[in-house]
């Protein structure tokens, strides 16, 4: 009986052991708010000029001032759905979803050394820092967020898409052969005293992927041409740009468009925040540095149904220069990795996703890893992306992980759009749900708020998983999966860093 009695003693003591040692799940207290069923209505005309807004008027005094030099570039962004008119919060969403789609084949191609990831071709043949406003919105074009500038001397405000997978600085120009509407005036280059004309011969006309020449005029073109069918075309100049809080910087290359057309209503351009040699953050390396940071607002935030007025909608700022990164000190960072078939794109090293505060077992490595012999394969970073796409292995083994924590939770059958993992928490106001975090190389993690990766589709209570699967090559970290964070792209120190509650 002794040794039986120690037997069964040392099993109990092993089973205790194992159930102490088994770490239970954890999980986030969700408040489920669906979409609000009734039309959001776009603001008046000229409801965002306001210094509240987005510093209109301080472009306008620092233009007249002539200021040149300022500490730091710093400007509000706000999401595309501040400037949607009468269209529902499902229908935004559908819209998007639509879009993201085009877009998330583009950087397919792209980064698969396909087609240009700034999509130019021929057409027709050191200081401290800069920062400015960013806002979000969603029904009119390519990119989920923008920003205003002043454009040219005296400054006229320009409402410009922040767009970290292209290069490329362009606005639509006057006079206009085809232009879409945009909110706010149209950019004529013939009132600005800064503007210049770039030769044909000139080396910046050469840094376009094959820049065009006007034989007559010795004028550069550019054309940019994006994966949903939009394309801007014109000249090549370059021209003073103004931020708020009195920065100036002179002598930006960018692309006149006079020939505009597809996706890009109310704004006016895009700003190109990629890697490549014409982007914004490289054209102003000399000066503030190669490194930028932002922060990007809910994307609901300007389309609630409380009827707040455009100065009370949330918005945030990306910021350009040392000062992006020094107020960022509790960002992980991790390192940037280098596609040398790509150089736009912002690539980091994914090693694992927990779910619940366990590592996902089939969230290999491997699958997630870049092939710089190829080009294909890695994860970006991307600012107009919206919802986070993984190599399949992984998505699948990401999903069947969340399902399983999330055992609790209503499955709503046959998914919705691109999401095959939807729940119905209709008539709950607050659930639990798994915590979700992504763990990048240098021991980087997100973990991200509920919000970010469990997202309303209706009004009825329809949540989905907002993650998607992709047999594209390259995964993408979407602005969905981002947003709260200060995302940091130090771009001196080869890093990418994440800083939550950052706005």
């Amino acid at each position: 009986m002794a040794p039986l009695a120690a037997l069964l003693l040392l099993l109990l003591l092993a089973a205790f052991s194992n159930a102490a040692a088994a770490k239970p799940l954890e999980y986030h207290s969700f408040l489920a708010t669906p979409l609000s069923p009734h039309p959001y209505t776009a603001p008046a005309a000229g409801a965002y000029e306001d210094e509240d807004a987005f510093g209109g008027s301080l472009l306008a005094a620092a233009a007249a001032a002539g200021q040149e030099e300022a500490p730091a570039v710093r400007f509000r962004v706000v999401h595309r759905d501040a400037f949607a008119v009468n269209a529902t919060a499902a229908e935004l969403l559908r819209h998007r979803l639509r879009r993201d789609r085009r877009r998330a084949a583009r950087i397919s191609k792209a980064a698969a050394g396909c087609v240009a990831a700034n999509g130019t071709r021929a057409a027709g043949g050191g200081g401290g820092g800069v920062a400015a406003p960013v806002v979000s919105g969603l029904a009119q074009g390519s990119g989920e967020y923008f920003t205003k500038i002043g454009v040219g001397t005296p400054a006229t405000p320009a409402l410009m898409v922040l767009d970290t997978g292209s290069d490329v600085v362009w606005l639509q120009c006057a006079p206009c052969r085809r232009c879409y509407d945009q909110s706010g005036p149209v950019f004529d280059p013939r009132r600005s005293s800064s503007y210049g004309a770039v030769d044909c011969a000139a080396p910046l006309c050469r840094r376009l992927d094959s820049g065009g020449c006007d034989l007559r005029r010795r004028a550069c073109l550019y054309q940019v041409a994006y994966g949903d069918g939009s394309v801007t075309a014109g000249d090549f100049a370059t021209e003073t740009l103004t931020f708020a809080g009195g920065a100036r910087v002179a002598r930006v290359a960018v692309g006149c468009g006079h020939d505009n057309e597809g996706l890009f209503v109310a704004a006016a351009g895009l700003l190109g925040l990629g890697r490549g040699g014409l982007s914004f953050p490289t054209q102003i390396s000399r000066r503030y540095g190669r490194s930028f940071s932002y922060c990007l607002v809910d994307r609901t935030s300007s389309s609630s149904s409380s009827g707040s007025s455009p100065g009370g909608s949330r918005s945030s700022t990306v910021t350009f220069g040392p000062g992006a990164v020094a107020p960022s000190a509790s960002a992980s960072f991790t390192p940037m990795v280098r596609n040398p078939r790509m150089e736009t794109f912002y690539y980091v090293r994914l090693v694992g996703i927990s779910v619940g505060g366990a590592r996902v077992p089939g969230v290999a490595e491997s699958d997630l890893r870049l092939d710089p012999s190829t080009g294909r394969g890695g994860v970006i970073v991307d600012s107009g992306t919206s919802v986070t796409r993984l190599a399949r292995p992984a998505y699948s083994a990401l999903r069947d992980a969340f399902r399983g924590a999330a055992a609790g939770l209503r499955l709503s059958p046959g998914g919705f759009s691109l999401f095959d993992t939807c729940y119905d928490l209709g008539g709950r106001r607050v659930v639990k749900v798994p915590t979700v975090s992504m763990h990048f190389a240098g021991g980087a993690e997100a973990a991200l708020p509920p919000e970010n990766y469990l997202i309303p589709v209706d009004a009825r209570g329809t949540f989905c998983f907002a993650f998607a699967g992709t047999d594209g090559g390259v995964s993408i970290i979407g602005n969905i999966q981002q947003q709260g964070f200060r995302v940091v792209f130090d771009g001196d120190g080869q890093r990418v860093g994440f800083a939550p509650k950052g706005c």
